[in-house]
Order: C-alpha cells, then structure tokens, then sequence
C-alpha cells in the first residue's frame, strides 16, 4: 500500500529533472499523475511533449497510471485546461505540485526587459494559474458539502530566499512563490487546502547552468558514494507534504539529499522607537545600532 493511494495529481514541469522524479514516485507511491511538461527548452523556447509523454510511459510500464498534459502553465486557459484533464482522466485533484520553471541568467545591469518578464512569466505567473483554477475547484466542492484533503506544494529557491549573483528574474520569482506560498495558505485553509513550498537544491538543467553551480552539482567519482545533488532526493518530501495526513501548511523546506531544513519567514528584529518623529540627524545616531 503506497502512502499516495487514491490521490490524484498533477505535477507540472514533470518531463524532466526534479519533475520526472516527482512523477515517478508519487506513481510507485499509489497515485494517478497528470504529467505536464511544455517541453521547452532551458529559456523556455520550444515545444516537445516527448518527454511527459516519455514519463508516462515509464509510469504505465510500472504498473501506474498517468496521462500527459502539455498545457503551458502560465496561460490562463491552459491551467484550466490543465486541471480539468485530471478531473477528466481521474474523476477528481487532490495534489498540486508546481515544478515548472526556466532560466534566463544575467546580471541585472546586462538583462533585457524580456529576459525579466520571460522568467517572473514563467515562474510565478506559472505559479499562480493552476493555483487558482485548483484553489477554485476545490472550493466548489467544500460548497458542495465534499470534505476536501488537498495539497498544493510550490517550488522556490535558495536563489529567492538567499540571494544569488545574476539571478535578480530568477531570485524575485522564487521569493515571490514563497510568500505566496504563505498566503495561499492562510487563504485556502478554509476549503480544506494545505499549501507548502520547497526550496530544493539537486543536480538539474537548471542547476548545472546556474553561476558557480555547474562544476559543483556532478556525480561522486565513487559510484558507490552518496549522491547528495540526485534530483530523487527531493521527492520524498514532496510526496510526504501531497499525504493526505500530513499536518505541515503554509512551510517552506530547504531540501537536498538526505537533510530537510525549515526555513524562518521575513520576522521583525531589533528595534529603536523615539516615541516622535525621528529627524534625521537623531537616525544617523540611533541606526548605527542596527550595523554589523
């Protein structure tokens, strides 16, 4: 008995990398996965459904059972089209794992208008339209007097949440995702919705074209050694946060091979009250509390 059994779910950016991963354990885990991948290429341009249909069939050789979307993510049309081909194929959504991304790398004084909107487009936009047309069914079906067990899990980054030399699109996105991640939590509580995010780090197209990151993220020379950049290694926390026991929402999880870390929200630090209106020579006194 898989932890997933008669969950259905849709998994975007599924074609490839952590997505493929994804796909293939929530399958082996008992559930029916809508895989969708556009098939573009690294900066998003192109149009293969090769690879989430390759996945497919790869879960269907296993014993499981998926179909393949192809629906851009960030199209308004598209994720409801995309959220309908699992109430279609399966009868009902229970998961949303958000996954699909692109880069376009460039330091800020370099990037062009489009290389900016391309990614926030991709990303977050990517984000928000399968959300809100899942976030939507689901609420129909608590008015329905349905109990809903949902999950939706987001996909952000150390790049957003730490900050990353070049990625200024890239990192705005997924600090973007994060705090929306938190509000959609606190939103879709009510209709029965948990919503997580994860910021994971593993060996991905993305990744091995990131600055500083491609030597890094390679294989162990030592076949038997841990591979702590696996992109497999994620899927089990995505798969646990999908259960429909699991108690975790509105969380965002650093995860990379075998160490799962929680991160802290923006929260309030030190602080100098005046009591008044501050002048700014009383500021230029006073802040230096806040230096180092």
């Amino acid at each position: 008995m898989g932890a997933l059994d008669g969950r259905v779910a849709i998994i975007t950016g599924a074609g490839r990398g952590i997505g493929r991963e994804h796909a293939l354990l929530f399958a082996r885990e008992g559930a029916k996965v809508v895989v969708n991948d556009l098939g573009g290429a690294m900066d998003g341009s192109g149009d293969d459904r090769t690879p989430a249909e390759q996945v497919v069939d790869e879960i269907k050789a296993m014993g499981g059972e998926a179909v393949a979307n192809a629906d851009n993510v960030a199209d308004w049309e598209g994720g409801q089209r995309l959220v309908n081909t699992a109430v279609e194929a399966f009868g009902d959504l229970h998961v949303l794992v958000n996954n699909a991304g692109i880069l376009r790398d460039r330091v800020l004084v370099n990037m062009t208008e489009e290389e900016w909107d391309a990614v926030i487009h991709v990303h977050l936009k990517g984000h928000f339209v399968p959300t809100r047309w899942a976030a939507a069914y689901w609420r129909e079906q608590t008015k329905a007097g349905k109990e809903v067990k949902a999950a939706v899990i987001n996909t952000s980054s150390t790049s957003g949440l730490l900050g990353n030399p070049g990625q200024s699109n890239y990192g705005a996105a997924k600090a973007g995702i994060a705090a929306f991640s938190n509000i959609c939590a606190q939103e879709l509580g009510r209709y029965g919705v948990r919503v997580n995010c994860i910021a994971p780090a593993a060996r991905t197209r993305l990744t091995e074209a990131t600055p500083g990151l491609g030597d890094i993220v390679k294989p162990p020379e030592d076949e038997g050694a841990f591979d702590v950049w696996d992109p497999a290694n994620i899927s089990p926390l995505v798969a646990y946060l999908a259960t429909e026991g699991c108690p975790f929402t509105g969380k965002t999880f650093f995860v990379q091979g075998g160490q799962v870390r929680l991160f802290h929200p923006w929260a309030m630090g030190d602080t100098i009250d005046r009591g008044d209106r501050w002048t700014v020579a009383e500021l230029e006194v006073e802040m230096k509390k806040f230096e180092g």
